[in-house]
């Protein structure tokens, strides 16, 4: 399996790296001029009526043609995952087949949840919910799940009948590059209903300002609220999935068994711990946490870190170097504030490229940048608590709540702690949450709307009210 070539376009350019092999340049795509972005978005625009007068059964056969074509070509799209961004090969396909099923569901109930309702009726009168698209939809995603990314925000919005200006990060150009290549290839899609723009921040800033009924933004919760801002200028509405520092609580009658240990970890530190919802907080009752975090700490050295086109790597790299640079920081604050790191704490010195060790910090305090701050790379912090309200205090000491997971033998606990806990999505360590039926969004700082299920439909999606005699 290979890649196959992209074309290196003339400057200005985004230049891709692998960051599993010291940076080497993978290949170059153009940053979208002001001047061609405005035509792009105008082109969405003229496509918009059309699309929409199709009907969803029409806009179901069309996507589903479009899907079949990505299927087609799903080892290109794990490899580019793997190589592009460093996700280990089986993560890799795990996410392109996820996001393969995401997809196939919404095909399946676009239908049912866009359809009409009937809110009033009598002998006279009939009262009609219709949901009609917004129009034409920007939508600025992130890197760390590209082809998720992608099932999650645009499929929803161009089912219902809304097209999509899309840019992605900097970070994952190729994939966005050969994504956009496959949907034109596949002429599925009517033109302009899926088009792609190139380029960092300064594009998405541009992108903001065009003339978009909808924004849809996956990423840092600090951009989010520069988009919402923009937006409300504009008095447009905003789908935000931001950050999270998501907590995990070991109750007292917790058995750590070697399942549970393994839920704990991965939940941490898979794709690097590079996602949004991951387990960035752990609260460990005080008579477990020496247990927990020698177990932790045991499992960790096991774990081979590695090339991600390797397949018995089971952790990459991070994305980039400045991710490496901003947790090393991150880790430092922690060590001069009093931390101790238990495992981890460096970059593997046999290896070339974005890599580092799976790290435990124990002895942490709030003022660490670790506990306050999203941390979007391999380290754990640790934290005791004597009873249940300290544990929930010590949960909801965040800015973000996108989730939690919560790992007790006792029902009553459980169901109580799902209750305080503070998060968007909370379960309890050996289910997932994160299905296509289900709603997927955060409280506080982790953002605004939700993606996925039912309710993803109507985020993209003025509701109308149609009264009329019968």
């Amino acid at each position: 399996m290979s890649l196959s070539p992209v074309k290196i376009l003339e400057c200005p350019q985004i230049q891709s790296t692998n960051p599993s092999h010291g940076y080497e340049i993978l290949g170059s795509v153009n940053v979208t001029s002001h001047k061609d972005l405005i035509s792009i978005v105008e082109k969405a625009r003229h496509a918009q009526i059309k699309w929409q007068s199709l009907g969803v059964d029409k806009r179901c056969e069309l996507v589903g043609q479009l899907l079949e074509t990505l299927k087609a070509n799903r080892e290109e799209f794990i490899e580019r995952t793997s190589r592009e961004m460093g996700m280990p090969l089986d993560l890799s396909r795990g996410v392109v087949y996820g996001g393969f099923e995401k997809i196939s569901w919404n095909l399946e109930n676009a239908p049912k949840f866009l359809k009409p309702t009937i809110l009033f009726e009598d002998d006279q009168e009939v009262n009609k919910q219709i949901l009609e698209p917004f129009g034409v939809m920007a939508c600025i995603v992130a890197w760390n799940f590209p082809f998720g990314n992608f099932a999650t925000s645009v499929i929803p919005a161009l089912l219902a009948g809304n097209t999509v200006v899309m840019k992605y990060s900097e970070e994952v150009p190729l994939f966005s590059k050969f994504l956009e290549e496959i949907t034109r290839e596949s002429k599925a899609l009517p033109e302009g209903v899926l088009n792609f723009v190139y380029g960092d921040g300064v594009v998405g800033s541009l992108m903001c300002e065009q003339d978009f009924d909808l924004i849809s933004f996956t990423g840092s919760s600090s951009t989010g609220q520069k988009i919402y801002e923009a937006a409300a200028k504009k008095l447009i509405p905003v789908c935000l999935e931001l950050g999270g520092s998501s907590p995990g609580i070991v109750f007292e009658d917790t058995k750590l068994t070697d399942e549970l240990i393994q839920s704990i970890f991965w939940k941490r530190f898979l794709n690097t711990a590079q996602f949004c919802d991951g387990l960035k907080r752990l609260i460990v009752h005080e008579s477990l946490f020496d247990e927990c975090v020698r177990k932790l700490s045991a499992y960790a050295a096991t774990v081979k870190i590695g090339d991600p086109l390797d397949r018995n790597t089971q952790l990459g790299p991070l994305v980039a170097e400045r991710q490496v640079i901003k947790l090393e920081d991150q880790i430092k604050d922690a060590v001069n504030k009093g931390a101790k790191i238990v495992c981890g704490g460096k970059r593997p010195s046999a290896l070339s490229g974005a890599y580092y060790q799976p790290t435990i910090l124990t002895n942490i305090t709030p003022d660490m940048r670790v506990w306050k701050e999203e941390v979007f790379g391999p380290a754990l912090p640790i934290v005791s608590f004597k009873n249940y309200d300290e544990a929930l205090q010590l949960a909801n000491d965040t800015d973000y709540g996108l989730s939690a997971v919560v790992y007790s033998d006792d029902e009553k606990i459980l169901e109580l702690a799902f209750s305080d806990i503070k998060a968007g999505s909370v379960e309890d360590g050996f289910t997932n949450y994160y299905r296509p039926q289900n709603p997927f969004g955060g409280y506080k700082q982790s953002g605004i709307g939700r993606q996925g299920g039912a309710i993803g439909f109507r985020e993209v999606c003025q509701v109308k009210v149609k009264a009329y005699r019968k």
